[in-house]
């Protein structure tokens, strides 16, 4: 029964193949439509993903500013200062924390033999490395044994490499910040910068070194990664924070806590949204396309009903009639779909990365959008496609079904 039905319908179909083909470039379009935006919102997603990657999204930092509300007898405006202490706290109160280390960082002169320049200097153990996704480009990163021998060797950043020594090879050679001479040893890969950021311009030199160029009593800040929750992982630095230092809690101003999570997961939101935003677009014009099935299946009950009415006088039940209608939409919507799948396929090769973050920052090419088609892409977009074929061939089908047999025998 379902090769005859099939049958009929592959007939019907080459029987009016031009209008067949019409209506089948319609769907195809369609389907590729709601592909390459959905497509598109995914890579959006991606770009957003791929900025925050850089720097590792479960990093929480914390640094010290001054009181903004009054907390007990003590006045709002009072300086918050981190020692050791405060990081040793936080090992044991954070929960789920993993890896944390202390940062101290100071402008200062950075020269060699032909140039100089005011940078960044950052003195932080060797824990930095993992945390901050320090990738090498070359070279190594300073060991625990650099940091207990205070040694005076330094990472430099990849724009730091290339204005310090052009193309000449760097590693091994001397650099001297604040007057005092340091070893390069490893040079970084470089990271997104935007405008007149310095991530490519940042020295690192172990913590304890640091202490040459600036007292490493009080800390600029404190890092950490963690597992779980990222808003627990707040609360507990809020928390022990404000309890070493007697101030509010809720005091944003006593310190500033770089939660990379929580700005991810607004983005995520907003990325979010732009994916259904898409998908109910992609579905509209999806529709569209499944209007054009309906009129010209409309048009086929139509044409056809003194068929319908001969097969109604030959025994043919509703449903056989149903069956036949909808089995011939359902194959035009079947073989545009697929052919609108391999366009959207072949659409994304041949765009490849459509330009996003690389417009304002270097090195951005990882942020940038590309049109990938995930299964789970297809998935969404079939089950669209069925929907719109099903109702699109199920109202014609209908029509044809409820006729009356002898009205329809009479139909010139």
């Amino acid at each position: 029964m379902v090769s005859d039905i099939l049958g009929q319908a592959y007939d019907a179909m080459i029987y009016n193949r031009r209008r067949t083909m019409i209506t089948m470039i319609g769907m195809a379009w369609g389907i590729a439509t709601v592909v390459l935006l959905l497509a598109y919102g995914a890579g959006f997603a991606r770009a957003f993903e791929a900025i925050f990657a850089q720097f590792g999204t479960r990093l929480i930092g914390v640094f010290p500013g001054r009181t903004g509300e009054q907390a007990g007898g003590t006045k709002a405006g009072v300086q918050v200062r981190f020692t050791m202490e405060d990081l040793e706290r936080l090992r044991v109160t954070v929960p789920g924390l993993e890896h944390i280390f202390p940062m101290v960082s100071k402008d200062v002169t950075v020269q060699n033999e032909l140039h100089s320049f005011t940078w960044s200097v950052n003195g932080e153990w060797p824990e930095a490395k993992d945390v901050m996704v320090l990738d090498l480009e070359s070279g190594r990163f300073y060991t625990n044994e650099d940091e207990s021998q205070r040694r005076h060797v330094a990472v430099i950043g990849s724009e730091a490499k290339t204005r310090l020594f052009s193309g000449a090879y760097a590693l091994g050679e001397r650099i001297r910040l604040n007057g005092t001479s340091y070893t390069v040893i490893g040079i970084l890969k470089p990271k997104m910068q935007q405008g007149d950021n310095d991530n490519n311009r940042q020295i690192y030199v172990p913590f304890n070194t640091m202490s040459d160029i600036k007292d490493t009593k009080y800390l600029d800040g404190i890092w950490f990664t963690y597992t779980g929750d990222h808003m627990a992982a707040e609360r507990a630095v809020r928390n022990t924070l404000s309890e070493l230092h007697h101030f509010r809690p809720s005091d944003h101003h006593a310190i500033y806590v770089a939660n990379l999570l929580e700005q991810l997961s607004e983005f995520r939101i907003l990325s979010i949204g732009l994916q259904i935003l898409l998908t109910f677009i992609g579905a509209l014009t999806l529709g569209i396309a499944g209007i054009g099935l309906m009129n010209i299946m409309l048009v086929a009950v139509q044409q056809r009903t003194r068929e319908i009415g001969v097969e109604k006088a030959l025994g043919a039940k509703k449903r056989h009639i149903l069956l036949q209608f909808l089995a011939e939409a359902l194959v035009i919507t079947g073989i545009g779909g697929v052919a609108g799948i391999l366009l959207a396929y072949t659409v994304s090769i041949a765009v490849g990365r459509i330009t996003f973050y690389g417009a304002i920052a270097a090195n951005a090419d990882a942020a940038d959008i590309q049109l990938l088609i995930s299964p789970t892409i297809v998935f969404v977009a079939t089950g669209i496609l069925a929907v719109v074929g099903l109702v699109s061939g199920m109202i014609p089908a209908i029509r044809a079904a409820n006729l009356n047999p002898i009205e329809a025998l009479r139909y010139e």
